[in-house]
Formats: structure tokens, sequence, C-alpha cells
């Protein structure tokens, strides 16, 4: 990789942040929802043991959210080259993966939050009334959707930085 005022040589330092950014926001996302939506759940099987499967739904979809952060490393891992090849790796390249590492990363630790509480408290509710269980699977799949609109922005970052 020739090193230019456009390439320099620590561009792909950049895309590497993104990368980390992605994974470690992402995942600390949804070990927080895993987390606290289990303490709910944990809670709520010592009284009622036959809703512990029904009340899966916020572990499964924080999960989810390690998910998207991991599809956008992949996707930024793919542009990275190793400095030995002819690629030019440029600045706007790196600042562009590092958008797109903090964006799916920092909705996705907001999405963890937003599933764990509602997660916790939707459980601990669903055990006194059943009737509350339609309304927190929406409010889980609001919180979700943050984390996909933070993905859904990093893939336009990602294919921005490919013109």
């Amino acid at each position: 990789m020739a090193e230019s005022a456009l390439s320099p040589k620590f561009a792909p330092f950049f895309g590497m942040a993104g990368i980390a950014s992605a994974m470690i926001l992402g995942s600390m996302g949804a070990a927080y929802g895993t987390a606290k939506s289990g303490i709910g759940i944990a809670g709520v099987g010592t009284f009622r043991p036959d809703l512990i499967m029904k009340c899966l739904i916020p572990v499964v979809m924080s999960g989810i959210i390690a998910v998207y952060a991991l599809v956008i490393s992949v996707l930024i891992a793919q542009d990275l080259a190793p400095p030995s090849s002819n690629a030019h790796y440029s600045l706007f390249n790196g600042f562009m993966h590092l958008a797109c590492g903090i964006s799916v990363g920092a909705t996705g630790l907001a999405a963890g939050y937003c599933i764990g509480v509602v997660g916790d408290k939707g459980v601990r509710a669903y055990m006194e009334q059943s009737r509350i269980f339609v309304g927190m699977v929406l409010i889980l799949i609001f919180g979700e959707v943050l984390g996909l609109y933070g993905l859904i922005v990093g893939l336009i970052l990602n294919t921005k930085s490919k013109d």
C-alpha cells in the first residue's frame, strides 16, 4: 500500500476501531439485556415455572443485538486489506468504517438497555397479570428496532465508503 495524503498507513486503524466499537458496544448491550432479563426470569421461575419458556423472548431478542454488531464487523473487515497489497484504503474509508461501528455499537447498547429493563419489569408483571404480555412484546420489538436502525445506518455508511 503506497502511502499518500489520502491513504496514510494509519488509515486501517480507524476501520479496526470501527470493528472494535461495534463488537464491544453491541456485545455490552446484548449482555446487559440478557443479564437483566435473566434476573427477571429467574425471579419468575421460582413462583411460576410454567411461564419460563414464554418469558425467554427478551433473552433471544437481546442476543440478536450482538448478531447485528457481528454482521457490520464482518462487512468492515472484508474491506480491509493487508499493507503489502496494492489496495488503497483511504482515510475516508477509515472514518466511514469508524462511523459504521459507532452507529451500530451505540444503538446496540441502547437497544440492549431497553430490552433489559423492559424484559425484567415485563416478565415480573406478566407473572402477576397475563394481559401484559402483548404490551411487553410490542415494547421489546420497538427496542429491537433501535438496534435495527443502527444496522441500517451502518450498512448505508459501509456502502458509501466503497464509492
